[in-house]
């Protein structure tokens, strides 16, 4: 028999944004992108900013079919508004690869950009798969912990890996939540810093602060404890920048 996705072509999500707003601080910058999101995820993180769509269930019931050349034309059609490409995020885009690569590969073919925003969670086979075909990545480093991963569902040395055979070949940068008791411990933060700076010390980390959202009613991140990690993650990568201040 043949496995189809559920999710194939059924998008939750469409709007013209910021690349920025990605985040891609150093891709593009000052250009707006068409970013497209599906449903469906493969972590279970309790603070999730997405849930309303991360979650089959509910979102399945509010998607509309978008075939990927049709995908491609409506970007196109946004050219004039600054449009440079498609961007697959808002829910995990790579629990439905098969879409994101037939996507991908037409609109490089009409010279358009495509990024992938991802926790990581995928196999060699399939990342291989569209490597040859996306323009940059933002990729999120959940923690760096193994317990902290368990946590969420998924497993360190996945997202790592992923960070490693995209930076060889594309543009990435990293995002790290800094969640109380999961995120922000200095130790942690350090070698997450000194990981990526051994692939790269120009690699832009997003330090990120976390707000109660879904089923985490843990306090925001205090300020100071986003000033001081960036001056930790500082002492390894060029690149360290603070979101949701």
């Amino acid at each position: 028999g043949q496995v189809i996705p559920a999710n194939y072509g059924r998008l939750t999500s469409l709007a013209l944004d910021p690349i920025e707003k990605k985040p891609l601080s150093f891709f593009r910058p000052g250009t707006m992108i068409l970013s497209a999101g599906s449903f469906g995820c493969n972590m279970a993180c309790p603070f999730c900013q997405n849930y309303e769509i991360a979650r089959e269930a509910a979102a399945s019931r509010h998607s509309r079919d978008v075939s990927p050349r049709a995908l491609v034309e409506e970007a196109l059609a946004l050219r004039d508004r600054g449009n440079i490409g498609i961007a697959f995020t808002y829910n995990e885009p790579l629990v439905g690869y098969e879409y994101v690569r037939d996507s991908a590969i037409l609109a490089r073919q009409a010279g358009l950009e495509t990024v992938v925003v991802t926790n990581g969670q995928i196999e060699v086979q399939p990342l291989e798969e569209l490597l040859p075909h996306i323009s940059a990545w933002n990729i999120d480093l959940k923690a760096f912990s193994q317990e902290g991963y368990r946590r969420l569902g998924g497993r360190l040395e996945v997202t790592l890996r992923t960070i490693e055979m995209t930076q060889a070949v594309s543009h990435v940068e990293v995002t790290t939540l800094l969640v109380p008791g999961l995120s922000d411990g200095e130790e942690d933060m350090k070698k997450e810093a000194a990981f990526l700076a051994s692939l790269d010390p120009d690699i832009p980390l997003h330090l990120s602060r976390y707000f109660p959202c879904y089923q985490y009613d843990a306090a925001a991140t205090p300020r100071q404890t986003l000033y001081r990690l960036r001056d930790l993650a500082s002492q390894s990568l060029n690149r360290v920048l603070l979101g949701n201040i």
